[in-house]
């Protein structure tokens, strides 16, 4: 059974976390710093503190960037406790409709299928198409979504439906499968577009398993564990059937790698049987972000000699520069292909944050959007790139708030840009 005061305990309150917190940035307050955080879960745990709206408030409004993670000098596991404590929330009060809805499309594919259809065909109804941006603009205002705001468009094909399950090399290398992730599934496909391109380049076998589900991340953060547990248990289940056959599972997306790798391993030993914990094992030490795997067992930095006329600045998701420490790696790739100008500084979260923070909490993450994307302005340059979705949505929305015409493109659509 997972006690917070088994953690809390060990926070010795030197403040380290602070000068870099998301949250703390945009609302300097010590309720919502992370050893404020670990101070009030440990009183709930004791009964001292109640869990309120009050309570509530506070557990929501952290962005689960793992900045305080990466600089602990005890490297605590403060985002594990914030998830833990958003169940306790979510017991009490429950979850919204919209959330609950949308956690069922999560679950269910074919659900999802249907509606990013219906979407793609009626999607010009209620936002204006906005192609230079791969995005559509709310024409009117909605329930929890204010006009004027960019979102995802929708694809008129999924990803999983555009190509076979298998696709084989000539002289196949190697043998991956590839795990997409929603959003690159449903809005974003050029991100699986130029990963298959590049495999290809790279005469390797490629497997897409088809019955692959969510990664379950934006249900453990909004605290509905039953979702995340059967996700869990339903992609592990999954990837035995297949996973002796292939050398990696590619994700190209920060949030999924982490929670597929470091999250799935966190919920199950806490709140599942040490079973799973030793078939998950296995599974993990095969999961790997895309750059990080091109990288390290590729030659496709030595194969990249087209050095293109055109410059990009770098965000470091914090799902894998935080958690992972992938930095190095995409910036090598990416540096083959066009010159890589830094912003001020990378490591900084773009503030996107999760389904609660850009619904009920959206005024917090369009504060840290706005620095994010003023960083972004005041560089000189075409593009802006990262390995990740949300990342790519919420960049995209703030450098249009701050009036900057950078294209988001994720590394791999750079990386296929060289490859004739």
């Amino acid at each position: 059974m997972f006690k917070f005061s088994e953690i809390s305990d060990m926070c010795i309150k030197c403040g380290k976390c602070i000068p870099g917190c998301t949250i703390h940035r945009v609302n300097p307050d010590e309720a919502t710093s992370p050893r404020g955080f670990l101070d009030i879960l440990k009183g709930v745990e004791e009964g001292d503190i109640e869990i309120d709206k009050t309570f509530k408030d506070v557990v929501e409004s952290c962005f689960l960037c793992n900045q305080c993670v990466e600089v602990c000098p005890n490297s605590l596991p403060t985002d594990f406790m914030i998830e833990n404590a958003r169940n306790k929330v979510a017991q009490k009060f429950g979850i919204a409709w919209y959330k609950r809805a949308f956690f069922f499309l999560l679950k269910h594919r074919w659900a999802y299928d249907l509606v990013s259809k219906l979407g793609f065909y009626f999607q010009t109804c209620g936002f204006k198409i906005e192609k230079e941006k791969n995005a559509i603009r709310s024409r009117f205002s909605l329930p929890l979504l204010h006009k004027g705001r960019l979102l995802p468009a929708f694809k008129k094909t999924t990803f999983l439906k555009k190509y076979p399950e298998r696709i084989p090399s000539k002289n196949p290398q190697k043998k991956v499968a590839i795990f997409i992730g929603c959003m690159a599934n449903y809005n974003y496909t050029e991100v699986g577009d130029a990963l298959v391109k590049i495999l290809k380049f790279l005469d390797i076998d490629i497997y897409i398993p088809k019955k692959q589900a969510c990664c379950g991340a934006p249900a453990y953060f909004t605290g509905d564990f039953k979702t995340t547990e059967e996700l869990i248990k339903r992609n592990i289940e999954y990837f035995e059937t297949f996973i002796d056959e292939v050398d990696a599972i590619l994700v190209p997306e920060a949030t999924c790698t982490a929670m597929l790798k470091k999250d799935y391993e966190e919920y199950i030993k806490y709140h599942m049987d040490k079973e799973w914990l030793d078939r998950h094992e296995k599974i993990k030490s095969k999961i790997f972000g895309t750059t990080e795997w091109l990288y390290k067992h590729t030659d496709l930095e030595k194969r990249l000699n087209k050095k293109l006329n055109e410059s990009v600045t770098y965000h470091d998701a914090c799902h894998f520069g935080k958690v992972f420490n992938i930095r190095k790696e995409p910036r090598a790739l990416i540096s083959k292909v066009m010159d890589i100008k830094e912003m001020e500084d990378p490591n900084v979260c773009c503030g996107f944050g999760g389904i609660t923070m850009q619904t009920e909490k959206f005024d917090l993450a369009r504060k840290e959007g706005l620095i994010k994307a003023q960083m972004i302005k005041e560089v000189d340059a075409k593009y802006v790139s990262a390995e990740c979705s949300a990342c790519r949505m919420q960049i995209t929305e703030h450098l249009d708030k701050v009036d900057d015409n950078k294209i988001f493109v994720h590394p791999l659509e750079i990386i296929a840009k060289a490859i004739d």
